[in-house]
């Protein structure tokens, strides 16, 4: 599970899972990078390879939600200390679901955030297949990609479907 490292949003409790059932890799936006090998830091490349690879997890499911902050600021502009970090971050990632977000001429400030928090969740999922070992175990059949967003204001869980909409889990 991939999931964004807001308190507001715990994968355990949202999906009643006892210790040692979910592998969890949380980070700003629950975003996945693109596949970059080389001498740099990369913690979130480095757990999916671990997961994928060592554990071989049938499934990864990136899990986004509402309100999230990495998302307003990548919308909004970023607040004074977060620009080391977190600006490069949401910026060299999420920089396409800023703009598909922007091109759907959003009707007003909140409209756009939700649309950008689904577009993350989307781009994550483009981006684990440029991991080629995630790519062949696809192609295989033995790992299966799902998404996810959980809206913490009224407890609803939706999953991506087919069609590229979220529909909420019954």
């Amino acid at each position: 599970m991939i999931a964004c490292s807001d308190s507001r949003v715990d994968p355990g409790m949202v999906f009643n899972a006892a210790p040692g059932e979910l592998f969890i890799v949380r980070n700003v936006a629950n975003l996945v990078p693109p596949y970059e090998p080389d001498r740099s830091y990369h913690g979130t490349s480095a757990a999916l390879e671990f997961g994928v690879c060592v554990l071989k997890v049938p499934r990864i499911i990136v899990l986004g939600h509402a309100m999230c902050g990495g998302v307003q600021a990548l919308l909004r502009g970023f607040p004074p200390g977060a620009q080391d970090f977190v600006e490069p971050w949401m910026t060299g990632i999420a920089q396409e679901a800023r703009r598909r977000t922007l091109a759907c001429e959003p009707t007003d400030a909140e409209a756009a955030q939700a649309q950008c928090e689904l577009e993350t969740v989307k781009l994550s999922l483009r981006n684990l297949m440029t991991f080629p070992w995630v790519a062949s175990r696809v192609a295989e059949g033995t790992l299966a990609l799902h998404g996810g967003s959980f809206d913490i204001r009224t407890g609803v869980l939706s999953y991506l479907a087919e069609d590229g909409s979220f529909t909420a889990v019954a």
